[in-house]
């Protein structure tokens, strides 16, 4: 967010003290152009003032790092993995090419689990919980995967490598302790 700085010369001193009032709402480069304009107007600081501004505004210029807990990590990477074999599977299907609901389907699931391998990847944490209904209603799918694998053998066994690494990536995300994602300030 840029602060246009003829925005703030237009404001009166008055106004302009509510950026650099303690606890105020405006963003750091908001307060350096407000402590700025007005000491050009004469306005004069006393050395507390000065450190008291300059300390705000190094503090809320500090970024928030967040940590995300390693088994974010690990069920991202499952998920990924899991996401590359559905596109071996696509491969490995030639029907879907002949069909373009199919290809539609396809690219939209794989962008599905993409999507939520992205947001684990981020530390949220109720993307587990979707995860988690996706895969009780992938269950009801279990008979295609048994069709899958008589006729075509390879197709099925990716397929139950898939839900094995998707079931493993839900048991990660269900042992991550609450809270887990952590907001630390760098000194």
């Amino acid at each position: 967010m840029s602060v246009k700085k003829s925005v703030l010369e237009s404001k009166s001193d008055k106004e302009l003290e509510e950026y650099i009032k303690k606890e105020n709402r405006f963003v750091p480069e908001a307060n350096i152009l407000a402590f700025e304009i007005l000491k050009s107007r004469g306005r004069e600081f006393s050395e507390i003032e000065t450190q008291r501004i300059s300390s705000m505004i190094s503090e809320k210029s500090k970024v928030k790092e967040i940590i995300i807990h390693p088994n974010h990590k690990k069920a991202a990477n499952l998920i990924y993995t899991s996401a590359a074999l559905g596109v071996i599977n696509a491969f490995l299907s030639p029907e879907i090419f002949n069909n373009n609901f199919a290809i539609v389907v396809a690219v939209f699931t794989l962008g599905i689990i993409t999507g939520i391998g992205y947001l684990v990847s981020k530390g949220n944490d109720w993307i587990k919980y979707v995860l988690l209904v996706l895969m009780i209603f992938g269950v009801i799918g279990i008979p295609f995967i048994i069709l899958n694998i008589l006729n075509n053998p390879i197709v099925g066994v990716v397929n139950i490598f898939q839900t094995i690494l998707q079931i493993y990536a839900i048991i990660l995300l269900f042992r991550i302790p609450s809270g887990a994602r952590l907001q630390r300030v760098p000194a």
